[in-house]
Formats: C-alpha cells, structure tokens, sequence
C-alpha cells in the first residue's frame, strides 16, 4: 500500500461528467489498495469568472474579500468530487485550505505556505477516507484570514501535502499526458518525456513551460517529493520528475523506455511571450548607474529576468541598458524609472512588449560542446533574429520578436533531433 496525492486543474474537473470520470480514477487507486489525498482546483474558468465579475462590481478590489471570493471555486470543487465519490460507494471528505493545516503567511493574492499541519487529514485517512483538499488557499494565524496562493496554488498545494504526508508519489494530472520537449501548442511535433530531472524542469518552468509551476517544483525538490505528471483523459505513465538521488519506482520502471534514464543534451525547449523589454538609454558609463538603475526596478517591485548593456560610445560617454520583465510588472517599472530619470542622468526609455522568449535547457550541456551553436544556427537559417543572449549552466536563453516566436521553437525543437513521429494530443483546456 501506498500514500498516492493527486492533484487535479480546472480542465479536469470542468463539468460535471469530467468530475465522475475524476471519481472512476480516484476510486481506482483506492480500490488497488493505496490511500488517496486530492488536491483540486476550480471548475474550467470558474477562477477568472469570479475575477472577472470581481472587476465588474470594483475596478480595484480589497485583496482580503478578493481571497475570499476566489478560494470559493475549489470549495466548489471539492464538494462535488466528494459527492461523486460517495455515490461510487467509498467515503470520502473534503476540507478546505485552512481545515487541512494549509498555513501560509498573510499576502493576499500570492502567499507562501510556511506549515502544514494535516491533522484532520491523518485522522480521515487512518478512518479509511478519501481525502479532498481545496488547492489554492490557506490561512494565516496572525490575521486569521483565508488567503490565496496565486496561480499554479493548487499544484504547490498537492506537493505540500505530498511532502507533510511523507507521501510516496504526487501525481499532477491536467489536460497533457506529461511534460513534453516543448508546448504541444506550439510545437505539434513534440515529444512526451518520461523522466527529467527537478533541476531541469525548474529551467523549463521559471522560463515558460506551464504544464508545472517553478513553486510546485522548487518545493518538491526542496522537500525530496517525487512528482508524477499526467493527463487526466488518458492512461499514460506519464513524466516523473526526480530529485537528487530519486529512482523511478520499481513497479513502473518496466514502462519506461531505458533511453530515457540516461541524462539528454537538451532536454525541452520552453517559450514564453509574457515578457515586455525596456532599454534605458544614454547612461552615463560610470561606475555605480546600473545599481542606481535596478535598484529603482526592485523597490517598483518588478522581477528582472535578462539583462544586456552595450559597448559605451567613446564619443559621449554613454551607454544603453536593456533588460526584460514580466508584461505586468513593465507600466510600474516604467514610471519610477522616470521619476528617476534626473537624478540617474539617463536620456530616455524606450518600452517594447512585442518580444518573445525562447530557452533550451538540458543538463547534458554541461558535458556536451556545440549546442550554442546548433540553436544559433537554427535561428539563422530560418531569419530569426536575435535581440538578447541569457544563460546558465544548463540553459540558453534568447529574446526575438514575438511573431517568430512560434516559428523559432519548432525549428530549433527540430534541429536538436527533438521532434516526436506524429503530432502530440491536447485532451482539453480552453488555454484562457
């Protein structure tokens, strides 16, 4: 027997008829003799919905009553999938963020758990229950208010519990049958993986890949918590994501092919047309302008991912500096820098959200030569231009226009012999 937490999104649990197909699947891993803790998100849109009639009545809405608002969807979840499981003739119990021991720090909107405390869960599982817990939500002591995660909540949700259970594996099921070499969105002829390590799917996360979110990783690895990602519509294995020291295990290593255990060059190629880019321009080269420059970023509360500044002009002394942030954080950045702009001494800001983020990451970069160079002229060859060069020790990074972005992807998925035999399937999802 087994301690199995499984975590279900809003595509899987869109309607009614998705959410008994759900209950057939948890009933399943019960009746094979394993205890089950489920982690569910809202139905289909039912969060942007809420967000959306949250605008129509306030343009700017109180972070506590929007928290409140918004955790109601997975409240909605849970009850349904523990009536559809009740009527399959196993008990089930559903509780909330704050009943399941769900403690997080008082950030509306955004909060980051700090304890989990499952003592009614244990309770519930040692009485032979299956357990429904409402993702994205938690409490905190202090205020005693409930409080959001933000978006992927539910994924870091189901790893928390998996990791306060000691469970043996957090299964994420969505709407794809695993993480592939890039999206199947965007790339129909990618290729379903069967293992990638945690260190690369954070790279394939934090840079656009959203079949996971980089916080569910991040805890996983930093709890030892096995994940297991799968489609909710289809009876694949999946892709493990392993830790440091983590093994597939034993009873389904026999599924996988023994190509995929060995470490690959590349391992996916991640796009993201999220990011806007502002080029500050006329800086005066002299020492301490970029500190005075991204310390008025930071305090604007923006998140700087790649940062480019050119050769100074010998003529006049100045330099630009480019870097990009998320599309949401640009307007605010925007405006205390400037509010700056005389004291900095820089000329003007030039904004650009037109822009488009390609990465390939793979652990095997570390021991293999050439692969800047396979990605480079793959672009070429296909007239994409390159704006900025960002890397790591396992990754590349490279900024173009976000029109070729999507031609981009799948020629350089092509030219790292990434490409699958026939088209990857996308079960559901409206992709709002």
């Amino acid at each position: 027997m087994a301690l199995i937490v499984q975590k279900y999104g809003g595509s899987s649990v869109a309607d009614a008829e998705s959410i008994k197909r759900v209950a057939k699947r948890i009933v399943d891993t019960r009746r094979a003799g394993h205890d089950v803790v489920v982690a569910v998100s809202a139905m289909g849109d039912t969060t942007d919905e809420l967000l959306d009639l949250a605008h129509q009545v306030a343009p700017i809405s109180a972070p506590r009553e929007l928290d409140m608002l918004l955790s109601s969807g997975e409240r909605i979840s849970m009850a349904l999938l523990a009536m559809a499981i009740h009527s399959m003739g196993f008990e089930a119990r559903s509780f909330t963020g704050s009943q399941a021991g769900m403690i997080t720090d008082a950030t509306h909107g955004a909060a980051r758990i700090v304890d989990v405390t499952p003592v009614r869960l244990r309770e519930a599982l040692d009485e032979g229950a299956i357990v429904i817990v409402a993702g994205f939500q938690g409490f905190n002591r202090d205020t005693r208010d409930i409080t959001t995660l933000g978006r992927g909540g539910s994924d870091t949700t189901a790893v928390a519990l998996a990791a306060a259970l000691d469970a043996d594996v957090c299964e994420i099921y969505s709407d794809v049958d695993g993480i592939f070499t890039a999206d199947p969105r965007v790339v129909p002829k990618a290729r379903k993986l069967d293992v990638i390590t945690s260190e690369e799917m954070l790279e394939l996360a934090a840079n656009g890949a959203k079949v996971l979110y980089i916080r569910a990783v991040e805890y996983a690895r930093r709890h030892g918590v096995m994940i297991n990602a799968r489609s909710t519509f289809s009876s694949g294995q999946g892709t493990f994501v392993l830790g440091a020291g983590m093994t597939v295990p034993a009873a389904m290593a026999a599924t996988l092919e023994e190509s995929a255990m060995e470490e690959p060059i590349v391992a996916g190629v991640a796009t993201d047309l999220g990011q806007a880019k502002i080029t500050v321009i006329g800086v005066p080269d002299v020492p301490g302008k970029a500190a005075e420059i991204f310390t008025v970023v930071a305090k604007s509360g923006a998140n700087v991912d790649m940062i480019v500044q050119n050769v100074s002009a010998a003529a006049t002394g100045r330099t630009d500096i480019s870097f990009t942030l998320p599309k949401s954080d640009a307007a605010t950045a925007l405006r205390a820098l400037a509010a700056e702009q005389a004291h900095i001494g820089f000329e003007s800001l030039v904004h650009d959200d037109q822009i488009g983020k390609l990465s390939v990451v793979g652990a095997g970069m570390r021991t293999h030569s050439g692969v800047s160079a396979t990605l480079f002229e793959a672009l070429a060859t296909s007239g994409v231009n390159i704006e900025m060069i960002s890397t790591s020790e396992i990754r590349i990074s490279v900024v173009v226009r976000g029109d070729d972005l999507a031609q981009a992807a799948r020629v350089v998925h092509t030219a790292y012999g990434l490409d699958g035999e026939v088209d990857a399937i996308v079960h559901a999802g409206t992709g709002r």
